[in-house]
């Protein structure tokens, strides 16, 4: 890892680095919160694709008074503020989850995602320079494996904590009695309380542990220039299209999976193949302590997710060695025309295949992000920083192209909804291939 070896840079990589595991984690428990809230509020696909508007909106509402605030605070406080922000959001699911109100979850997953945002703009850049500018994406792929490794645990926690109950639906609750509904509401709210105490008093924790890491003051925080001079580098331009559609395209897949999944009916087909239903009751009984016969379907399938974020992390491994020795975008160009080849496979084919090739698409998916970031932001010197802002602010493609999936999915169908990823894979490409280049 070059340069990030040096004692000088070893502790604050490490540091850096468990801000990307604990946001990717968080990151897929939100996804996983998609068919919970779908059947605790009744939603359609289209409505529950606001989850993840409330989420990333606060990408395109922050990221930029986030680079004005590290730039004036330093990275290090910024870094401690986002934290900060982030335990309080986990805290606002307590009183969320006893009023079950909708719109009361959607503040908390956007003041959660406030703080992330910030952790984003301060991490990335400061991540991309410990060391060599020709070995920044095999050192941020390094850094988000980690990201991937956090987000590969998460559905497994999903499982054990928020997925694996019986939800009832509005008939059902209405035919209860009013102890009966004391009792289930009660339950309802302590699936989701519990679990979102101990991650914002782990958040919070880590706040506290950054008052004593120092960062070095490699970034230039007194940097001149504007976010107009910025914008003047085409291969910035172009790479805030390419995050917005990477980022669409892997939230739309990995929020839908489990409702895919059910529509193919593998909740029925995992428990009659031996191979699958081993597989299931492994991750079920290791994680969560319950046997495969009393989890319900959304936990049946929704192990499986577990394949789709542990490619990320394997295939960011992996890339951080191929981006290194090889183009990184002629890497991402093929990383990108994998992805499409296995969406076109899911599509055109039914039951275990087109599961597993769609949970495949998570191995091509890894790359993308930090090889199209360090594209992005190559050659702008002490610009870096606004750059990362303005990247940051294009991460707000997860507000947008999760609900087009779901309410294309609504209207036609999973399987030629895969059209709305398959059109920004697309794009990646060209931006690998060419779309890049700063002449």
């Amino acid at each position: 890892m070059s340069n990030t070896s040096n004692s000088k840079y070893t502790i604050p990589f490490i540091a850096l680095t468990s801000l990307f595991f604990m946001w990717g984690f968080i990151t897929v428990i939100v996804d996983a919160f998609v068919p919970r809230l779908k059947e605790v509020f009744e939603l359609t696909l289209g409505q529950a694709g606001l989850v993840q508007f409330a989420w990333f909106t606060a990408y395109a509402l922050i990221s930029i008074p986030a680079g004005y605030l590290v730039s004036k605070l330093s990275y290090k406080k910024g870094i401690i503020i986002g934290l900060t922000i982030c335990g309080l959001g986990c805290l606002l699911f307590i009183p969320a989850a006893s009023t079950r109100v909708f719109g009361f979850f959607l503040m908390a997953l956007f003041t959660l995602a406030g703080g992330i945002t910030i952790l984003q703009v301060a991490a990335n850049p400061f991540v991309a320079v410990l060391g060599p500018e020709k070995s920044a994406s095999s050192r941020l792929n390094l850094a988000q494996a980690f990201n991937s490794f956090g987000a590969s645990i998460a559905p497994i926690f999903a499982v054990a904590f928020l997925l694996s109950d019986d939800i009832k639906n509005s008939v059902e609750i209405a035919s209860m009695d009013a102890a009966a509904k004391e009792v289930y509401y009660a339950s309802e709210a302590s699936a989701v309380q519990g679990p979102f105490l101990y991650i914002a008093l782990f958040l919070l924790f880590l706040a506290g542990l950054f008052l004593f890491i120092k960062l070095p003051n490699i970034l230039g925080e007194n940097e001149s220039g504007s976010y107009g001079d910025a914008l003047s580098f085409k291969n910035l331009r172009l790479g805030m299209l390419g995050i917005f559609v990477y980022v669409g395209a892997e939230v739309a897949i990995g929020s839908f999976l489990v409702d895919y999944f059910i529509s193919m009916d593998l909740d029925k087909v995992i428990p009659e193949n031996t191979f699958m239903r081993s597989i299931a009751g492994f991750i079920t009984s290791v994680f969560s302590g319950k046997d495969i016969n009393t989890v319900d379907a959304k936990g049946i399938v929704g192990a499986f997710v577990f394949f789709y974020w542990t490619g990320a992390m394997i295939g960011r491994f992996v890339g951080s060695f191929l981006t290194r020795v090889y183009n990184p975008g002629k890497v991402l160009a093929a990383f990108a025309i994998g992805a499409m080849s296995l969406l076109l496979l899911t599509m055109a084919t039914g039951s275990t295949i087109a599961m597993w090739t769609v949970l495949a698409v998570g191995l091509f998916n890894s790359i993308m992000f930090p090889t199209i970031f360090t594209l992005a932001i190559d050659g702008l010197g002490d610009l870096k920083p606004k750059g990362s802002g303005l990247l940051c602010t294009a991460i707000v493609g997860g507000a947008f192209i999760p609900p087009l999936f779901g309410f294309t999915a609504d209207a036609i169908g999973f399987k030629l909804a895969f059209i709305v990823p398959l059109v920004c894979y697309l794009y990646i490409m060209y931006y690998g291939w060419k779309g890049h280049k700063r002449a």
